[in-house]
């Protein structure tokens, strides 16, 4: 088998790829710069630019699966002119993809789409599965209601669609996770607001396996992609500071502290969304890392 991966170079795409190889799927990636490009044959990279609608379409070549993970990090200052640029990096990509599938009628029989738990509304009580209907009215509720309108465009080309929302990805090579540690490792690790507010979590080997299970097992449809376990923002810091071997005694840090810090972006950190895993449970799926403390330990501990 060989798929095609938009956004293979990033966090989440590196893990997936590495797991593709290992269950023998040979790769196709899009990248935006030229002296990325890989010609090994079972990971072979072709240029694009999204924004122009520029694809090379020797990408398509064997491939009937596409994974499209790009997107620009959410984990930048949300200024106006930057807030667009995470909206139309999701949307434009989806645009080319689509856009040159359609023209050429490229036999593309399954689109997968990254997605965010971020679609679900804030709440402290509700537990969300994928059936649920509103979506945040939130700047991240928008863009991820958006993302997941242009994936659903291909079903009007006869492509299968699936899409997996993601939760707090854990990893030690970048994402969320290293910036927690650091201020826990310097004893100035303390929870947030009220320390209530959920926290839907995934290791990231679990969420390359997510991918690649709707990938053998052609799943199709909307999957949530976090652990069975979902913990406060609270028992997240205390579960990385006992793993650490650090104490925690400081204040929980203040909701407009934050907000003087990093803007509107602060909502990463006090926004509360339970997510339910049983759909992609249901179809066979099998968490390696269904708790958060065993989670830590592998990546931190």
């Amino acid at each position: 088998m060989r798929i095609l991966i938009a956004g293979a170079t990033g966090l989440v795409g590196q893990e997936l790829v590495a797991l593709c190889h290992q269950n023998d799927i040979a790769v196709n990636y899009l990248s935006t710069r030229k002296s990325k490009l890989s010609t090994a044959n079972n990971y072979k990279g072709f240029f694009w630019n999204p924004e122009s609608g520029e694809i090379d379409g020797a990408c398509f070549k064997d491939v009937e699966v596409i994974i499209n993970l790009a997107g620009a990090s959410i984990s930048k200052r949300w200024t106006k002119s930057y807030k667009k640029e995470i909206l139309h990096s999701r949307l434009d990509t989806a645009s080319c993809l689509f856009t040159s599938i359609k023209k050429h009628n490229i036999p593309i029989k399954h689109y997968i789409s990254a997605s965010a738990i971020g679609i679900y509304p804030n709440s402290l009580t509700n537990y969300y599965e994928e059936d649920f209907k509103e979506a945040s009215d939130s700047f991240l509720g928008e863009v991820s209601a958006q993302w997941e309108l242009a994936a659903k465009k291909f079903e009007s080309i006869g492509v299968s669609v699936s899409l997996i929302r993601t939760g707090l990805v854990l990893s030690n090579k970048g994402g969320a996770l290293p910036e927690i540690v650091k201020p826990v490792k310097l004893f100035a690790g303390a929870a947030f607001g009220s320390g209530k507010q959920w926290q839907s979590w995934i290791h990231i080997t679990d969420l390359a396996r997510i991918f690649v299970f709707v990938v053998e097992h052609q799943l199709e449809g909307t999957f949530n992609a976090v652990a069975p376990n979902a913990v406060s923002n609270s028992e997240l810091i205390k579960a990385v500071a006992s793993t650490l071997n650090k104490p925690l005694f400081l204040p929980n840090v203040p909701k407009f502290a934050m907000q003087l810090v990093l803007g509107e972006m602060h909502i990463l950190l006090f926004e509360s969304q339970r997510v339910s895993s049983q759909k992609i449970e249901e179809e066979g799926f099998d968490f390696q890392f269904p708790n958060l403390k065993p989670a830590l330990q592998d990546i931190i501990g």
